[in-house]
């Protein structure tokens, strides 16, 4: 079976798989629902756990062993293992069919790994068997018109509910970062009352001191300003700010406004084009030097690359993200790309 992560708690309650896939971008959804299965796993007497983790050498036959190996106290054993890549080996991908093919009932597998890659690989044996014998939970990264109400649901778990504007204001601020958006949730647990909480509660209660920084941020390199934009991402990553936020945020803005540079070529009203693409007043200015700077094909080109920053912040692909970051600001300094 296929699950989202939200899907998940329900099902443990039901019943426990013999097998679980986590597979996903989203590292607090992924967190989260490796936490659940360990605690339904404890639940069920799976009080031994075992953690292998499939790195470059790594032997495939130790699954088989662990699955065939009884522990000296005769106790069910948990085994999880980690892959740090999307892709699976071929000597992997056997070893895996080969212990879903004939599970042992005082083993429980939980497989995570970011998400798979390559050509169809939603029809591979190993992942096909996850699903048939197993369940296949998907972490994937929330659409932003869906974070406000996901931010909702989890402040209902506290006994807390806010305005649309304040669960607005909180979804803008996080830039899409689960894990920062549980991290003020939690907060809010701490410094607001149980019920509703208003939008000037919530501000009180969260820094805005990354925002500003990236306005700085955005600010220079829409103008061009190379020297400025380094100093800021300096900044940012000197005070531990997460580069898949900064990602995140910098590549919606740059998607929002190829949006508008395509609107504008089919002769549509640029006031109009920034309230559909949610380009607020204060942001405006810069993103009107972007637009007046740059071609649509090197805002698309941007978008993309954003893309792939966004993917090697959170491990999923390759590159240094931040040293991506510094060399987009640079090329963007240099000629406008008209």
């Amino acid at each position: 079976m296929r699950l989202r992560a939200e899907q998940l708690g329900a099902q443990l309650q039901k019943t426990l798989a013999p097998a679980y896939l986590i597979h996903g971008d989203e590292p607090l959804l992924a967190l989260e629902a490796a936490d659940a299965i360990r605690a339904a796993a404890r639940r069920k007497g799976f009080a031994e756990r075992e953690v292998m983790f499939a790195e470059k050498g790594f032997d495939w036959g130790a699954l088989a062993h662990a699955g065939a190996s009884q522990s000296l106290f005769g106790e069910r054993k948990l085994v999880e293992l980690r892959l740090a890549s999307g892709r699976v080996p071929a000597g992997g991908a056997q070893a895996i069919e080969a212990c879903l093919a004939r599970p042992n009932p005082d083993m429980l597998l939980m497989m995570s790994m970011p998400r798979p890659e390559g050509s169809n690989w939603w029809k591979a044996g190993w992942f096909t068997a996850f699903e048939s014998k197993g369940a296949v939970v998907e972490a994937q990264p929330l659409a932003r018109a869906a974070l406000p109400q996901w931010i909702a649901g989890r402040l209902a778990r506290q006994k807390q509910h806010a305005s649309a504007e304040a669960l607005a204001f909180l979804a803008e601020h996080v830039e899409g970062n689960l894990l920062a958006a549980q991290q003020e949730i939690a907060k809010l647990s701490l410094l607001a009352p149980e019920g509703a909480i208003g939008l000037e509660e919530v501000r009180a209660a969260v820094s805005n001191v990354a925002r500003y920084d990236f306005e700085a941020l955005a600010e220079a390199l829409h103008g061009g300003d190379f020297p400025q934009f380094a100093r800021a991402l300096a900044g940012l990553r000197g005070e531990g700010e997460s580069i898949a936020g900064i990602a995140w945020r910098l590549g919606e803005e740059l998607a929002a406004l190829s949006r508008v540079k395509a609107g504008l070529a089919q002769g549509r009203r640029q006031e109009q084009l920034f309230m559909e693409n949610r380009i607020f007043r204060a942001a405006q200015p810069r993103c009107e030097k972007a637009l007046r700077r740059h071609s649509a094909a090197r805002l698309r080109e941007a978008v993309v690359r954003m893309s792939r920053i966004e993917r090697a912040s959170k491990g999923v692909g390759s590159g240094e993200p931040w040293d991506a970051l510094l060399r987009l600001g640079l090329e963007f300094a240099h000629g406008s790309g008209h």
